[in-house]
């Protein structure tokens, strides 16, 4: 069957259609993304911005067309943290469905944990033992861990590299100086202390294999060295915290104007890649790990398998 999930993230909208069934790889057929970058279209009383609200129901609609255009059979639509901590969040999914006719589901923290860790699972394969699975979207950070197709951990915390590129370092793609130091030593001082309980509670659970997903720890991990998205999708890529080290002690340098030059680094999202390097090294450090795997399926596999489970469970 063809299946269409759109994802509605802190930073793009993104259409994904594939060609798939139970027990078998989801082969993609389409996709296509809006830059949206909702996690900075939040004002200062929390509501998400007319423009964004505007952008957001524009994109869906393309979105939804282009879907019906593939003949896609079902398409499953969800939002994650930027829509999630809206205070006028109910306003928009019912500006959204009645505009384009796209129920957005709502999708809770931890459950998109769950669904990024069932997806890692399903790459790794039972071989990979206990994992604990990191993502870092724009509005917030999902950890998981356990050793079966559902962890026995999933956590979400407000770490997300476009909240914090918003929040704490206060700049903007087109910023032309880096962040003072003062800056961003007041960053690693927030995030540490937001992960500290994340760590006590990971503190009573062990894991033997650390996996990352994400666009943020793709890019810092091909900073580091790992190899280019034109290796293909089955080349082994990881990141060690010592590399993760060493690109934050230049990129702190760089203008967030100037580091889309970098290779790997997407113009949409380099502003905020300093900020998603703080948190990534923060949490290695902090969980005492010393490298890790990138998976290249993320939370829209999982939403995929899941929905796959479900087809075939009826």
């Amino acid at each position: 069957m063809r299946l269409g999930v759109l994802d509605v993230g802190s930073n793009t909208v993104h259409l994904l259609v594939v060609d798939a069934h139970r027990g078998a790889h989801p082969w993609p057929a389409h996709s296509e993304k809006a830059v949206l970058r909702l996690a900075e279209q939040i004002g200062p009383d929390g509501e998400l911005t007319s423009r964004g609200e505007k952008a957001l129901v524009t994109a869906v609609a393309e979105a939804r067309a282009a879907a019906e255009g593939l003949g896609t059979d079902d398409l499953l639509a969800f939002a994650t943290s930027a829509v999630r901590d809206a205070t006028n969040a109910p306003q928009v999914l019912n500006r959204v469905r009645k505009e384009t006719g796209v129920h957005l589901h709502v999708l809770p923290g931890a459950d998109e944990a769950r669904m990024t860790f069932l997806a890692v699972r399903r790459w790794f394969g039972w071989s990979a033992g206990r994992l604990l699975v990191l993502d870092i979207g724009g509005g917030s950070l999902e950890l998981a861990a356990g050793v079966d197709e559902y962890p026995d951990l999933a956590l979400s915390v407000p770490l997300g590299a476009g909240r914090l590129t918003r929040d704490r370092l206060r700049v903007q793609p087109e910023t032309a100086t880096p962040p003072p130091a003062a800056a961003i030593d007041e960053l690693y001082r927030y995030v540490e202390e937001t992960l500290d309980p994340v760590a006590d509670k990971l503190g009573q659970i062990a894991w033997e294999r650390t996996v990352a997903t994400s666009k943020t720890f793709r890019t810092l991990a091909r900073l580091a060295g790992a190899a280019p998205s034109g290796a293909g999708l089955w080349a082994r890529r990881s990141l060690s915290h010592d590399g993760l080290r060493q690109v934050i002690g230049f990129i702190r340098h760089i203008p967030p104007s100037k580091l889309s030059e970098l290779e790997g680094v997407s113009a949409s999202r380099a502003h905020q890649l300093l900020a998603g390097a703080v948190v990534a090294e923060a949490t290695m450090r902090r969980l005492g790990i010393d490298s890790l795997d990138i998976c290249p399926w993320a939370l829209r596999e999982g939403v995929i398998l899941r929905r796959l489970d479900q087809l075939d469970g009826r």
